[in-house]
Protein backbone atom coordinates (compact mmCIF):
# COMPACT_ATOMS: atom_id res chain seq x y z
CA UNK A 1 0.00 0.00 0.00
CA UNK A 2 1.29 3.08 -0.60
CA UNK A 3 1.44 6.11 1.96
CA UNK A 4 -1.02 8.06 0.02
CA UNK A 5 -3.24 5.66 0.30
CA UNK A 6 -3.09 4.82 4.06
CA UNK A 7 -3.72 8.74 4.47
CA UNK A 8 -6.54 8.54 2.69
CA UNK A 9 -7.48 5.28 5.15
CA UNK A 10 -7.01 6.76 8.21
CA UNK A 11 -9.65 9.32 7.02
CA UNK A 12 -11.75 7.64 6.22
CA UNK A 13 -14.61 6.48 8.81
CA UNK A 14 -13.71 4.27 11.49
CA UNK A 15 -16.21 1.11 9.85
CA UNK A 16 -14.31 1.52 6.13
CA UNK A 17 -10.90 1.56 8.12
CA UNK A 18 -11.67 -1.94 9.83
CA UNK A 19 -13.09 -3.04 6.29
CA UNK A 20 -10.28 -2.03 4.86
CA UNK A 21 -7.97 -4.20 6.51
CA UNK A 22 -9.53 -7.56 7.56
CA UNK A 23 -7.18 -10.33 8.19
CA UNK A 24 -5.76 -10.83 4.51
CA UNK A 25 -6.91 -14.87 2.62
CA UNK A 26 -4.35 -16.64 1.69
CA UNK A 27 -4.71 -15.85 -1.63
CA UNK A 28 -4.54 -12.26 -1.16
CA UNK A 29 -0.71 -12.35 -1.26
CA UNK A 30 -0.02 -15.01 -3.18
CA UNK A 31 2.22 -13.26 -5.63
CA UNK A 32 3.94 -10.19 -3.61
CA UNK A 33 7.70 -11.07 -3.40
CA UNK A 34 8.97 -11.35 0.19
CA UNK A 35 10.17 -7.95 0.61
CA UNK A 36 7.30 -6.46 -0.63
CA UNK A 37 5.09 -8.32 1.28
CA UNK A 38 7.27 -7.25 5.15
CA UNK A 39 6.87 -4.01 3.80
CA UNK A 40 3.27 -3.98 3.32
CA UNK A 41 2.49 -5.51 6.75
CA UNK A 42 4.90 -3.52 8.85
CA UNK A 43 2.61 -0.54 6.72
CA UNK A 44 -0.18 -2.07 7.93
CA UNK A 45 0.29 -2.65 11.74
CA UNK A 46 1.64 1.09 11.98
CA UNK A 47 -2.07 1.98 10.51
CA UNK A 48 -3.85 -0.31 12.99
CA UNK A 49 -1.73 1.29 16.11
CA UNK A 50 -3.03 4.40 14.86
CA UNK A 51 -6.58 3.36 14.63
CA UNK A 52 -6.29 1.74 18.06
CA UNK A 53 -5.00 5.19 19.50
CA UNK A 54 -8.06 7.16 17.83
CA UNK A 55 -10.72 5.08 19.24
CA UNK A 56 -8.88 5.75 22.55
CA UNK A 57 -9.09 9.16 21.74
CA UNK A 58 -13.14 8.97 21.14
CA UNK A 59 -14.10 5.90 23.80
CA UNK A 60 -15.20 7.54 27.28
CA UNK A 61 -12.48 6.38 29.81
CA UNK A 62 -9.92 5.82 27.69
CA UNK A 63 -11.07 1.76 26.87
CA UNK A 64 -11.24 0.33 23.28
CA UNK A 65 -14.40 1.04 21.41
CA UNK A 66 -16.79 -1.69 21.71
CA UNK A 67 -18.74 -0.82 18.48
CA UNK A 68 -15.81 -1.68 16.28
CA UNK A 69 -14.62 -5.47 15.81
CA UNK A 70 -10.61 -5.79 15.42
CA UNK A 71 -8.74 -7.96 13.19
CA UNK A 72 -5.77 -10.04 13.80
CA UNK A 73 -3.29 -11.39 11.23
CA UNK A 74 0.31 -12.95 11.12
CA UNK A 75 1.71 -13.38 7.46
CA UNK A 76 3.86 -16.74 6.95
CA UNK A 77 6.36 -15.52 4.05
CA UNK A 78 7.89 -18.91 4.28
CA UNK A 79 4.29 -20.82 3.31
CA UNK A 80 3.54 -17.81 0.60
CA UNK A 81 0.32 -17.30 2.23
CA UNK A 82 -1.25 -15.48 4.93
CA UNK A 83 -2.67 -17.18 8.82
CA UNK A 84 -4.51 -15.64 10.88
CA UNK A 85 -3.61 -15.99 14.27
CA UNK A 86 -5.31 -17.27 17.07
CA UNK A 87 -8.42 -15.54 18.26
CA UNK A 88 -8.72 -14.66 22.00
CA UNK A 89 -11.64 -13.80 23.65
CA UNK A 90 -10.62 -10.46 24.48
CA UNK A 91 -11.48 -8.80 28.34
CA UNK A 92 -13.67 -5.82 27.07
CA UNK A 93 -16.14 -8.13 24.51
CA UNK A 94 -14.67 -7.27 21.25
CA UNK A 95 -15.49 -10.27 18.92
CA UNK A 96 -12.01 -11.24 16.54
CA UNK A 97 -12.59 -11.49 12.83
CA UNK A 98 -11.38 -13.80 10.86
CA UNK A 99 -11.25 -14.97 7.00
CA UNK A 100 -14.11 -16.74 5.10
CA UNK A 101 -13.33 -20.47 5.23
CA UNK A 102 -14.82 -20.63 1.48
CA UNK A 103 -12.31 -17.53 0.96
CA UNK A 104 -9.26 -19.77 2.21
CA UNK A 105 -7.36 -22.70 0.41
CA UNK A 106 -8.11 -26.11 1.39
CA UNK A 107 -5.30 -26.47 3.28
CA UNK A 108 -5.46 -24.51 5.92
CA UNK A 109 -9.12 -24.16 6.60
CA UNK A 110 -9.31 -27.17 9.19
CA UNK A 111 -6.97 -24.72 11.59
CA UNK A 112 -9.03 -21.77 10.49
CA UNK A 113 -12.05 -23.58 11.01
CA UNK A 114 -10.65 -24.28 14.73
CA UNK A 115 -9.92 -20.45 15.68
CA UNK A 116 -13.12 -19.92 14.21
CA UNK A 117 -14.54 -22.20 17.13
CA UNK A 118 -12.19 -20.68 19.71
CA UNK A 119 -13.81 -17.44 19.13
CA UNK A 120 -17.10 -18.24 19.39
CA UNK A 121 -16.54 -19.80 22.72
CA UNK A 122 -16.83 -15.90 23.46
CA UNK A 123 -20.11 -15.49 25.14
CA UNK A 124 -22.34 -12.44 25.39
CA UNK A 125 -24.20 -10.85 27.75
CA UNK A 126 -27.99 -10.87 26.59
CA UNK A 127 -29.79 -9.25 29.06
CA UNK A 128 -28.49 -5.41 28.00
CA UNK A 129 -28.49 -3.72 24.36
CA UNK A 130 -24.43 -3.78 24.61
CA UNK A 131 -22.15 -5.34 21.70
CA UNK A 132 -24.73 -5.55 19.23
CA UNK A 133 -22.18 -5.53 16.50
CA UNK A 134 -19.91 -8.24 18.21
CA UNK A 135 -23.54 -10.59 19.20
CA UNK A 136 -24.20 -10.29 15.06
CA UNK A 137 -20.57 -11.30 14.44
CA UNK A 138 -20.73 -14.53 16.37
CA UNK A 139 -23.80 -15.52 15.09
CA UNK A 140 -22.69 -15.09 11.85
CA UNK A 141 -19.55 -17.27 12.01
CA UNK A 142 -21.34 -19.43 14.11
CA UNK A 143 -23.65 -19.94 11.31
CA UNK A 144 -20.97 -19.84 8.82
CA UNK A 145 -18.98 -22.85 10.76
CA UNK A 146 -22.93 -25.09 10.70
CA UNK A 147 -23.03 -24.43 6.61
CA UNK A 148 -19.05 -25.57 6.79
CA UNK A 149 -19.87 -28.60 8.38
CA UNK A 150 -23.10 -29.42 6.03
CA UNK A 151 -21.31 -28.86 3.23
CA UNK A 152 -17.57 -30.35 4.18
CA UNK A 153 -16.53 -33.96 3.98
CA UNK A 154 -14.18 -35.47 6.91
CA UNK A 155 -14.57 -32.02 8.89
CA UNK A 156 -14.61 -33.43 11.95
CA UNK A 157 -11.13 -35.01 13.33
CA UNK A 158 -9.99 -36.40 16.13
CA UNK A 159 -7.67 -33.00 16.64
CA UNK A 160 -10.75 -30.81 16.35
CA UNK A 161 -13.17 -32.85 18.74
CA UNK A 162 -11.95 -31.60 21.70
CA UNK A 163 -12.71 -27.51 20.67
CA UNK A 164 -15.79 -28.79 19.02
CA UNK A 165 -16.74 -29.79 22.79
CA UNK A 166 -15.32 -27.10 24.61
CA UNK A 167 -17.24 -24.47 21.89
CA UNK A 168 -20.38 -26.12 22.63
CA UNK A 169 -19.85 -25.93 26.42
CA UNK A 170 -18.73 -22.81 26.91
CA UNK A 171 -21.62 -21.37 24.85
CA UNK A 172 -24.48 -23.84 26.33
CA UNK A 173 -23.18 -24.74 29.92
CA UNK A 174 -24.65 -21.86 32.07
CA UNK A 175 -26.99 -20.98 35.28
CA UNK A 176 -30.36 -21.53 34.29
CA UNK A 177 -32.82 -18.87 34.74
CA UNK A 178 -35.25 -18.99 37.52
CA UNK A 179 -38.56 -17.25 38.50
CA UNK A 180 -38.90 -15.57 42.04
CA UNK A 181 -42.22 -17.68 42.65
CA UNK A 182 -44.48 -17.24 45.68
CA UNK A 183 -44.45 -20.52 47.43
CA UNK A 184 -47.96 -19.74 48.70
CA UNK A 185 -49.54 -19.01 45.71
CA UNK A 186 -51.35 -20.79 43.23
CA UNK A 187 -49.89 -21.36 40.02
CA UNK A 188 -50.88 -23.86 36.89
CA UNK A 189 -47.72 -25.06 35.01
CA UNK A 190 -49.40 -25.39 31.97
CA UNK A 191 -51.24 -22.19 32.53
CA UNK A 192 -47.67 -20.24 32.83
CA UNK A 193 -45.79 -18.53 29.50
CA UNK A 194 -42.64 -19.84 29.70
CA UNK A 195 -39.12 -17.70 30.21
CA UNK A 196 -37.50 -17.92 26.51
CA UNK A 197 -34.15 -17.66 26.76
CA UNK A 198 -32.42 -14.36 25.75
CA UNK A 199 -29.43 -15.72 24.02
CA UNK A 200 -31.37 -18.14 22.04
CA UNK A 201 -30.35 -16.24 19.00
CA UNK A 202 -26.55 -17.39 19.25
CA UNK A 203 -28.20 -21.02 21.55
CA UNK A 204 -30.13 -22.07 18.78
CA UNK A 205 -27.05 -22.44 16.22
CA UNK A 206 -24.74 -23.46 18.30
CA UNK A 207 -26.93 -26.52 19.37
CA UNK A 208 -27.90 -27.48 15.55
CA UNK A 209 -23.98 -27.66 15.30
CA UNK A 210 -23.90 -29.98 17.77
CA UNK A 211 -26.47 -32.04 16.50
CA UNK A 212 -24.37 -32.01 13.04
CA UNK A 213 -21.33 -33.19 15.08
CA UNK A 214 -23.43 -36.04 16.97
CA UNK A 215 -24.92 -37.61 13.73
CA UNK A 216 -21.85 -36.82 11.75
CA UNK A 217 -20.76 -40.30 10.09
CA UNK A 218 -17.22 -38.85 10.53
CA UNK A 219 -17.30 -38.35 14.25
CA UNK A 220 -16.03 -41.87 15.39
CA UNK A 221 -18.28 -42.75 18.91
CA UNK A 222 -15.00 -45.07 20.08
CA UNK A 223 -12.39 -41.62 19.66
CA UNK A 224 -15.62 -39.06 20.33
CA UNK A 225 -16.68 -40.91 24.14
CA UNK A 226 -13.53 -39.15 25.00
CA UNK A 227 -14.12 -35.97 25.01
CA UNK A 228 -18.15 -36.20 25.02
CA UNK A 229 -18.00 -38.07 28.64
CA UNK A 230 -20.20 -38.88 31.53
CA UNK A 231 -19.36 -35.05 33.32
CA UNK A 232 -20.62 -33.75 29.93
CA UNK A 233 -23.71 -35.78 29.91
CA UNK A 234 -24.46 -34.58 33.66
CA UNK A 235 -24.09 -31.04 32.62
CA UNK A 236 -26.22 -31.66 29.35
CA UNK A 237 -29.16 -33.11 31.74
CA UNK A 238 -28.82 -30.31 34.18
CA UNK A 239 -30.31 -27.97 31.08
CA UNK A 240 -33.46 -30.26 30.55
CA UNK A 241 -34.44 -27.80 33.19
CA UNK A 242 -34.55 -24.78 30.90
CA UNK A 243 -38.03 -22.96 30.85
CA UNK A 244 -37.23 -22.60 27.47
CA UNK A 245 -39.08 -25.26 25.60
CA UNK A 246 -37.35 -24.71 22.28
CA UNK A 247 -33.94 -25.01 24.39
CA UNK A 248 -35.32 -28.82 25.74
CA UNK A 249 -36.60 -30.07 22.36
CA UNK A 250 -32.68 -29.62 21.12
CA UNK A 251 -31.96 -31.21 24.12
CA UNK A 252 -34.17 -34.13 23.49
CA UNK A 253 -32.92 -34.83 20.21
CA UNK A 254 -29.58 -34.34 21.06
CA UNK A 255 -29.45 -36.82 23.54
CA UNK A 256 -31.21 -39.11 21.82
CA UNK A 257 -28.96 -39.35 19.23
CA UNK A 258 -25.94 -39.67 21.80
CA UNK A 259 -28.24 -42.71 23.17
CA UNK A 260 -28.41 -44.37 20.07
CA UNK A 261 -24.36 -43.64 18.90
CA UNK A 262 -22.17 -44.08 21.83
CA UNK A 263 -23.02 -47.55 22.91
CA UNK A 264 -20.51 -47.25 26.19
CA UNK A 265 -22.55 -44.35 27.64
CA UNK A 266 -26.26 -45.80 27.32
CA UNK A 267 -26.67 -47.58 30.54
CA UNK A 268 -24.60 -44.21 32.38
CA UNK A 269 -27.48 -42.08 30.67
CA UNK A 270 -30.35 -44.22 32.43
CA UNK A 271 -28.88 -43.88 35.55
CA UNK A 272 -28.50 -40.53 35.21
CA UNK A 273 -32.50 -39.68 34.07
CA UNK A 274 -33.29 -41.94 37.06
CA UNK A 275 -31.27 -40.03 39.32
CA UNK A 276 -33.20 -36.79 37.63
CA UNK A 277 -36.23 -39.03 38.50
CA UNK A 278 -35.47 -39.31 42.07
CA UNK A 279 -35.02 -35.70 42.55
CA UNK A 280 -38.21 -34.76 41.31
CA UNK A 281 -39.90 -37.39 43.21
CA UNK A 282 -38.23 -36.71 46.53
CA UNK A 283 -37.05 -33.40 46.60
CA UNK A 284 -38.06 -30.71 44.15
CA UNK A 285 -41.35 -31.87 42.48
CA UNK A 286 -40.74 -29.29 39.77
CA UNK A 287 -38.83 -29.88 36.73
CA UNK A 288 -39.43 -28.54 33.46
CA UNK A 289 -37.76 -31.20 31.34
CA UNK A 290 -39.80 -34.78 32.57
CA UNK A 291 -41.92 -35.10 29.72
CA UNK A 292 -38.73 -34.85 27.22
CA UNK A 293 -36.73 -37.14 29.39
CA UNK A 294 -39.55 -39.69 29.24
CA UNK A 295 -40.30 -39.38 25.47
CA UNK A 296 -36.12 -40.40 25.25
CA UNK A 297 -36.94 -43.30 27.53
CA UNK A 298 -39.99 -44.18 25.65
CA UNK A 299 -38.66 -44.96 22.52
CA UNK A 300 -35.57 -46.30 24.60
CA UNK A 301 -37.98 -49.24 26.96
CA UNK A 302 -39.09 -49.61 22.93
CA UNK A 303 -35.55 -51.10 22.31
CA UNK A 304 -35.47 -53.25 25.29
CA UNK A 305 -35.09 -57.24 24.45
CA UNK A 306 -36.49 -59.70 25.80
CA UNK A 307 -37.03 -61.05 28.41
CA UNK A 308 -36.90 -57.14 30.24
CA UNK A 309 -33.66 -57.42 32.56
CA UNK A 310 -33.76 -56.79 36.06
CA UNK A 311 -32.21 -53.60 36.10
CA UNK A 312 -34.97 -52.20 33.43
CA UNK A 313 -37.90 -53.69 35.65
CA UNK A 314 -35.93 -51.70 38.81
CA UNK A 315 -35.96 -48.27 36.93
CA UNK A 316 -39.91 -48.84 36.19
CA UNK A 317 -40.60 -49.57 39.78
CA UNK A 318 -38.08 -47.14 41.39
CA UNK A 319 -38.32 -44.17 39.18
CA UNK A 320 -41.09 -44.13 36.51
CA UNK A 321 -43.81 -45.42 38.50
CA UNK A 322 -43.54 -42.94 41.73
CA UNK A 323 -43.43 -40.23 39.32
CA UNK A 324 -47.80 -40.53 40.04
CA UNK A 325 -47.23 -39.36 43.29
CA UNK A 326 -45.79 -35.68 41.57
CA UNK A 327 -47.85 -32.72 42.06
CA UNK A 328 -47.39 -32.08 38.23
CA UNK A 329 -48.26 -34.90 36.99
CA UNK A 330 -50.36 -33.35 34.10
CA UNK A 331 -47.47 -31.39 32.74
CA UNK A 332 -45.90 -34.84 31.51
CA UNK A 333 -48.98 -37.84 32.04
CA UNK A 334 -48.94 -38.24 27.84
CA UNK A 335 -45.32 -39.35 28.09
CA UNK A 336 -45.42 -41.07 31.53
CA UNK A 337 -48.07 -43.23 30.38
CA UNK A 338 -46.26 -44.06 27.15
CA UNK A 339 -43.74 -45.63 28.64
CA UNK A 340 -45.99 -48.02 31.15
CA UNK A 341 -48.03 -48.36 28.05
CA UNK A 342 -44.26 -50.03 26.66
CA UNK A 343 -43.57 -51.82 29.53
CA UNK A 344 -46.74 -53.49 29.82
CA UNK A 345 -45.87 -54.44 26.20
CA UNK A 346 -43.06 -55.72 26.44
CA UNK A 347 -44.12 -57.68 29.75
CA UNK A 348 -47.71 -58.04 30.73
CA UNK A 349 -46.78 -59.57 34.01
CA UNK A 350 -46.03 -56.02 34.71
CA UNK A 351 -49.20 -54.12 34.17
CA UNK A 352 -50.18 -55.90 37.96
CA UNK A 353 -47.21 -54.12 39.59
CA UNK A 354 -48.51 -51.08 37.74
CA UNK A 355 -51.95 -50.93 38.74
CA UNK A 356 -51.78 -51.69 42.23
CA UNK A 357 -49.05 -49.16 42.20
CA UNK A 358 -51.24 -46.36 41.26
CA UNK A 359 -54.11 -47.49 43.68
CA UNK A 360 -51.40 -47.07 46.60
CA UNK A 361 -50.93 -43.30 44.87
CA UNK A 362 -54.50 -42.65 44.62
CA UNK A 363 -55.14 -38.74 44.50
CA UNK A 364 -58.04 -39.09 46.67
CA UNK A 365 -58.35 -35.05 47.32
CA UNK A 366 -57.31 -34.29 43.81
CA UNK A 367 -60.01 -34.76 41.21
CA UNK A 368 -58.30 -33.59 38.26
CA UNK A 369 -55.18 -36.23 39.07
CA UNK A 370 -57.75 -38.93 39.65
CA UNK A 371 -58.98 -38.44 36.27
CA UNK A 372 -55.75 -38.61 34.65
CA UNK A 373 -55.38 -42.04 36.58
CA UNK A 374 -58.47 -43.01 34.99
CA UNK A 375 -57.44 -42.35 31.79
CA UNK A 376 -54.03 -44.54 32.63
CA UNK A 377 -55.94 -47.26 34.08
CA UNK A 378 -58.27 -47.65 31.28
CA UNK A 379 -55.23 -48.00 28.86
CA UNK A 380 -53.13 -50.35 30.91
CA UNK A 381 -55.88 -52.24 31.52
CA UNK A 382 -56.32 -52.90 27.71
CA UNK A 383 -53.06 -54.91 27.82
CA UNK A 384 -53.55 -56.62 30.76
CA UNK A 385 -53.87 -60.43 30.29
CA UNK A 386 -56.89 -61.81 32.27
CA UNK A 387 -54.25 -63.85 34.84
CA UNK A 388 -52.99 -60.44 36.04
CA UNK A 389 -56.17 -58.96 35.90
CA UNK A 390 -57.98 -61.76 38.48
CA UNK A 391 -54.84 -60.95 40.78
CA UNK A 392 -56.14 -57.23 41.30
CA UNK A 393 -60.04 -57.24 40.65
CA UNK A 394 -60.95 -56.83 44.23
CA UNK A 395 -58.52 -53.81 45.16
CA UNK A 396 -58.84 -52.61 41.76
CA UNK A 397 -63.00 -52.29 41.85
CA UNK A 398 -63.69 -51.07 45.05
CA UNK A 399 -61.68 -48.30 44.00
CA UNK A 400 -63.57 -47.58 41.11
CA UNK A 401 -67.22 -48.23 43.07
CA UNK A 402 -65.82 -44.99 45.20
CA UNK A 403 -65.61 -43.17 41.71
CA UNK A 404 -68.69 -43.91 40.57
CA UNK A 405 -70.02 -42.40 43.82
CA UNK A 406 -67.93 -39.54 43.69
CA UNK A 407 -69.58 -36.54 43.79
CA UNK A 408 -67.17 -34.67 40.94
CA UNK A 409 -69.03 -35.39 38.13
CA UNK A 410 -66.14 -35.81 35.89
CA UNK A 411 -64.27 -38.60 37.69
CA UNK A 412 -67.82 -40.58 38.34
CA UNK A 413 -68.60 -39.98 34.18
CA UNK A 414 -64.83 -40.84 33.16
CA UNK A 415 -64.91 -44.07 35.75
CA UNK A 416 -68.59 -45.10 33.93
CA UNK A 417 -67.00 -44.86 30.20
CA UNK A 418 -64.93 -48.05 31.64
CA UNK A 419 -67.95 -50.18 29.76
CA UNK A 420 -67.48 -48.55 26.58
CA UNK A 421 -64.47 -50.35 26.42
CA UNK A 422 -65.28 -53.87 24.95
CA UNK A 423 -62.22 -55.60 26.49
CA UNK A 424 -62.44 -54.29 29.96
CA UNK A 425 -66.46 -55.24 29.78
CA UNK A 426 -65.12 -58.69 29.17
CA UNK A 427 -63.09 -59.09 31.41
CA UNK A 428 -65.63 -58.09 34.20
CA UNK A 429 -67.98 -60.14 32.37
CA UNK A 430 -65.63 -63.39 32.79
CA UNK A 431 -65.23 -62.34 36.61
CA UNK A 432 -69.00 -61.09 37.36
CA UNK A 433 -69.67 -63.33 40.64
CA UNK A 434 -66.74 -61.29 42.02
CA UNK A 435 -67.41 -58.27 40.75
CA UNK A 436 -70.67 -57.45 40.30
CA UNK A 437 -72.26 -56.89 43.81
CA UNK A 438 -69.48 -54.50 44.41
CA UNK A 439 -70.32 -52.85 41.31
CA UNK A 440 -74.09 -52.75 41.22
CA UNK A 441 -74.49 -51.06 45.28
CA UNK A 442 -72.58 -48.34 43.85
CA UNK A 443 -74.78 -47.72 40.97
CA UNK A 444 -77.49 -48.06 43.04
CA UNK A 445 -76.22 -45.70 45.11
CA UNK A 446 -75.57 -43.35 41.99
CA UNK A 447 -79.21 -43.28 40.77
CA UNK A 448 -80.77 -42.27 43.90
CA UNK A 449 -78.32 -39.87 45.44
CA UNK A 450 -75.77 -38.09 42.72
CA UNK A 451 -77.03 -34.74 41.48
CA UNK A 452 -75.48 -34.63 37.80
CA UNK A 453 -77.90 -35.98 35.15
CA UNK A 454 -74.86 -36.76 32.76
CA UNK A 455 -74.17 -39.45 35.41
CA UNK A 456 -77.67 -40.32 35.92
CA UNK A 457 -77.72 -41.68 32.41
CA UNK A 458 -74.40 -43.52 31.84
CA UNK A 459 -75.37 -45.06 35.39
CA UNK A 460 -78.78 -46.88 34.13
CA UNK A 461 -76.68 -47.58 30.52
CA UNK A 462 -74.22 -49.63 32.44
CA UNK A 463 -76.96 -50.64 34.90
CA UNK A 464 -78.95 -52.26 31.75
CA UNK A 465 -75.34 -54.09 30.28
CA UNK A 466 -75.00 -55.92 33.68
CA UNK A 467 -78.83 -57.04 33.51
CA UNK A 468 -78.02 -58.37 30.00
CA UNK A 469 -74.80 -59.51 30.61
CA UNK A 470 -76.16 -62.03 33.48
CA UNK A 471 -80.11 -61.54 33.82
CA UNK A 472 -79.65 -63.81 37.06
CA UNK A 473 -76.57 -62.76 38.82
CA UNK A 474 -78.30 -59.36 38.46
CA UNK A 475 -81.38 -59.99 40.27
CA UNK A 476 -79.87 -61.91 43.01
CA UNK A 477 -77.01 -58.71 43.57
CA UNK A 478 -80.34 -56.46 43.24
CA UNK A 479 -81.66 -58.32 46.43
CA UNK A 480 -78.62 -58.48 48.31
CA UNK A 481 -78.45 -54.95 47.56
CA UNK A 482 -82.35 -53.83 48.65
CA UNK A 483 -81.51 -56.24 52.04
CA UNK A 484 -78.35 -54.61 52.87
CA UNK A 485 -79.91 -51.24 52.52
CA UNK A 486 -83.39 -52.39 55.04
CA UNK A 487 -80.27 -53.20 57.34
CA UNK A 488 -78.76 -50.24 57.33
CA UNK A 489 -82.29 -48.53 57.85
CA UNK A 490 -82.46 -50.46 60.41
CA UNK A 491 -79.25 -49.84 62.55
CA UNK A 492 -79.65 -46.25 61.44
CA UNK A 493 -83.27 -46.12 63.18
CA UNK A 494 -81.92 -48.18 66.25
CA UNK A 495 -79.02 -45.55 66.44
CA UNK A 496 -81.18 -42.48 66.31
CA UNK A 497 -83.70 -44.56 68.87
CA UNK A 498 -81.06 -44.83 71.11
CA UNK A 499 -79.62 -41.11 71.04
CA UNK A 500 -83.39 -40.05 71.51
CA UNK A 501 -83.69 -42.51 74.56
CA UNK A 502 -79.52 -40.28 76.17
CA UNK A 503 -81.35 -37.14 75.33
CA UNK A 504 -84.64 -37.96 77.33
CA UNK A 505 -82.35 -39.30 79.77
CA UNK A 506 -80.64 -35.88 80.08
CA UNK A 507 -83.41 -33.46 79.77
CA UNK A 508 -85.09 -35.65 82.70
CA UNK A 509 -82.02 -35.25 84.96
CA UNK A 510 -81.48 -31.22 84.15
CA UNK A 511 -84.28 -29.87 86.62
CA UNK A 512 -83.51 -32.35 89.24
CA UNK A 513 -80.07 -31.28 89.11
CA UNK A 514 -81.25 -27.69 89.44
Amino acid sequence: LPHAAAGRILGAPLRERCASFHAPGPADLSGVRAPRLNETMKLIQTVKRRMGNDEKKTTPGGGAGRDAPIAKGKAASSAGGVKAAVAKPTSDGVFPILPKLRETQLGERAELFRRKMEVCSVVFDFHNDSNQREKEAKRQTLLEIVEYVNNTRNCFNEALMQDVVNMVGANIFRALQTRNKDPLAFSDPEEEEPSLERAWPHLQIVYEFFLRFVVSNDVDPKIAKRFVDQNFMLKLLELFDSEDPRERDYLKTILHRIYGKFMALRSFIRRAIQHVFFKVIYECETQNGVGELLEILGSIINGFALPLKDEHKDFLIKALIPLHKVKSLACFYQQLSYCMAQYVEKDPRLAYDIITAMLRYWPVSITSKQVLFLNELEETLELTQPSEFHRMQHVLFRRLALCITCPHFQVAERTLFFWNNDYIVKLINQNRRDLFPIIISALYKNSKQHWNSAVHGLTFNVLKLLMEADTQLFDECSAKHRAEEESEERKEQQRAQKWQILQEMHDAKGPARA
